[in-house]
């Protein structure tokens, strides 16, 4: 039997389990087994709309998503069963970390298996009480300062998605996906990092309310990471977000800290890193 926890790592909106990359080389290197899937309408599992490649934006902006039939329990099934392989494949344990829009599906899948997993990381992710869906959040006054909204090509309502232009040459969109996502990258990171992303995030998964309780996902010891830069989910969103999951469950979120822009496991892996390391530690 391994003697450390496994990694499970789910991506944000628009993302990829490539964006893990460089975290995973870092803790599989010290021992810790790790995964990291693309979810269901994400990455290799994302048709993007015709409309995005041959430049059409009009059509673009009504054209219906490719990805809009795929639910939040879909991606659940998918992240439970890489957790359950990893499980094996580690001390038994699963440390599930979940960035952005990643953290409306690592928390049905503690609310499942709370007891495969060491612990519970998200990473200025959403971390929602019951009944809360994403798109509260995201329309609340603490998120008011945050940029993702400016990115959207396309009426959700209208096409089944949250819908970015990933292939936009304009140089104020670009800047604004650049202060949304990757604002402490260089240029050439930046460029690498949009080369990843799909175009069409299902909007099924930001309006499902979360589903929660105290004694299933409340029994997983649970941290967040903040973000001090982010533009994408704000601090005061973060720190909302903690407060009202902890009001409504009790006990206490363990609250690390990263002065970085939304996407640490680009700009800073080493730091983010330090701190899973410690999560995996102290939680045994």
């Amino acid at each position: 039997m391994h003697n450390k926890p496994g990694f499970v790592f789910v991506h944000g909106a628009w993302h990829n389990g490539a964006c893990w990359d460089k975290v995973i080389g870092l803790l599989e290197a010290d021992g810790f087994p790790c995964a990291a899937i693309d979810l269901p309408g994400a990455g290799a599992n994302a048709a993007e709309p015709a409309s995005l490649q041959v430049r059409d934006m009009a059509a673009l902006s009504t054209e219906p998503s490719p990805n809009a039939g795929v639910g939040q329990e879909e991606r659940t099934n998918a992240v439970i069963a890489c957790v359950q392989e990893t499980a094996q494949r580690s001390n038994g344990k699963v440390v599930l970390v979940g960035h952005s829009m990643g953290g409306v599906t690592i928390s049905p899948v503690a609310e499942a298996i709370p007891d495969t997993l060491e612990a519970v990381v998200f990473l200025t992710a959403f971390m929602l009480p019951l009944g809360m869906p994403a798109i509260a959040m995201i329309q609340d006054p603490a998120m008011a300062d945050a940029v993702v909204p400016s990115l959207f090509v396309a009426d959700p309502q209208v096409v089944g998605a949250l819908r970015i232009d990933r292939l936009s040459d304009d140089p104020d969109y670009r800047a604004r996906l650049r202060e949304a996502f990757y604002a402490d990258l260089d240029e050439e990171a930046f460029s690498e990092a949009v080369a990843q992303l799909h175009s069409d995030e299902p909007a099924q998964v930001a309006v499902n309310p979360s589903a929660v309780t105290a004694a299933r996902f409340g029994s997983v010891a649970r941290h967040y990471v903040r973000c001090r830069q982010d533009r994408a989910i704000t601090p005061a969103g973060q720190e909302k977000m903690i407060a009202l999951t902890d009001a409504a469950l009790g006990g206490k979120t363990t609250v690390h800290e990263l002065h970085a822009s939304h996407s640490p496991f680009h700009s800073q892996p080493e730091e983010l890193v330090a701190i899973l390391r410690k999560i995996a530690v102290v939680s045994r």
